[in-house]
C-alpha cells in the first residue's frame, strides 16, 4: 500500500475513515488503506486529481463521480451525467467525502463532467475539465475541454472552451514548462486515441500544436510530471499504465513495462490500473 503524508514535512494526524481500518503509522507517514477511497453516492470514483488546498490546509481530491450503482441505465449512460466529486484528507492517506463541485458551466440541459485536472497559479486554481453536452448510451458524441477558475476548489467560474485539434478531446494534463509557460497534453479521440498538446503563456490563452506526440498505442488519461531528472507521462492503455519518458517534452519514448498491468487481490482491486494522478513531493530534479 502507498505511504502518503503532508507536504514539506508537516506533522501528520490520522483522519476519520469510513473503511473500518485502523490508521497505521510508519516512519514515512500514514499507511493508506485499501480501498483508498469509496465514493458514498455512486461508488464510482474515477479520474482523480489531488490538490493541496492552501486555505483549508487539506488535500482535496476531485474526481469523476461515475454512477456505478445507478439502476436502469442503458449502455454507457452510467459514465455520463456525472458530476465532479470532492474528498478531503489531512494526510493524503485517509479520505472523507466532502461534496460535489459547483461548476457554473452547464449550457445544455443534460450534461456530463469528466476528468478534471487542476493547477494553482497566482492565487487561483485553474481546472481543465472535459464537457460532454448530454447523457448518452454510447461514445459517439462531441466532447470539449473547458477552463474554469476557483478560489476554494469548490465553486468554479467558466473562463473559456479551448479550441483544440478536434471536436472529441478529453482528459487534460497541464504541466509547467521550464521556461515558465504551460503545456496541456490531451487525448484526441479522432486520431486513434492519441496524445496531442497545446501551449499557453498564462493558462488563459491556448495555442494548439496540431501535433501528435504519443500514438504508438491507443490510450487516455495522460498524466505528465517531472521526477528524478526526467519528464514522465503515464497513459491509461486499458492494459495497465503505459510509461513514457522525454528530455524535451515533445519526443516521448515508451518504457518496456506497464505499471499495474495485473489486477490486485484486495477489496475493489480486481482491475488493472487505470486513469491516475501523480503528486510529486519534494525535489523534482
Amino acid at each position: 500500500m502507498p505511504v502518503l503524508g503532508q507536504p514539506d514535512g508537516q506533522s501528520l494526524q490520522p483522519t476519520k475513515k469510513t473503511t473500518g481500518q485502523l490508521p497505521l503509522k510508519t516512519k514515512q507517514g500514514w499507511l493508506a488503506p485499501k480501498p483508498l477511497y469509496a465514493d458514498p453516492i455512486y461508488d464510482g470514483a474515477a479520474d482523480p486529481v489531488v490538490v493541496w488546498n492552501r486555505k483549508a490546509k487539506r488535500w482535496y481530491m476531485l474526481y469523476t463521480n461515475r454512477r456505478a450503482t445507478a439502476q436502469g441505465l442503458d449502455g454507457v449512460a452510467w459514465v455520463h451525467g456525472t458530476h465532479i466529486g470532492v474528498a478531503v484528507s489531512h494526510d493524503g492517506a485517509n479520505w472523507t467525502y466532502l461534496d460535489t463541485c459547483d461548476i457554473n458551466y452547464r449550457p445544455t440541459e443534460a450534461y456530463t463532467h469528466w476528468a478534471p485536472d487542476v493547477v494553482y497559479h497566482k492565487g487561483l486554481y485553474h481546472m481543465y475539465l472535459t464537457y460532454v453536452p448530454g447523457v448518452f448510451t454510447d461514445w459517439r458524441h462531441p466532447r470539449d475541454i473547458v477552463h474554469l477558475t476557483s478560489g476554494d476548489l469548490l465553486h468554479w467560474n467558466y473562463e473559456s472552451t479551448l479550441k483544440l485539434a478536434s471536436d472529441r478531446v478529453i482528459d487534460a494534463s497541464v504541466f509547467r514548462l521550464p521556461d515558465g509557460n504551460w503545456r496541456m497534453y490531451y487525448n484526441n479521440e479522432r486520431d486513434g486515441k492519441s496524445m496531442y498538446y497545446a501551449d499557453s503563456p498564462d493558462l488563459y490563452r491556448w495555442t494548439d500544436s496540431g501535433r501528435k506526440v504519443v500514438g504508438d498505442k491507443g490510450g487516455e488519461g495522460a498524466k505528465v510530471f517531472r521526477w528524478q531528472g526526467g519528464n514522465w507521462m503515464l497513459v491509461d492503455n486499458w492494459d495497465g499504465l503505459g510509461v513514457y519518458r522525454s528530455d524535451d517534452l515533445v519526443n516521448w519514448v515508451r518504457q518496456p513495462d506497464n505499471l499495474l498491468k495485473e489486477p490486485g487481490k484486495g477489496l475493489d482491486d480486481g482491475a488493472k490500473g487505470q486513469h491516475c494522478d501523480v503528486v510529486v513531493s519534494g525535489n523534482t530534479k
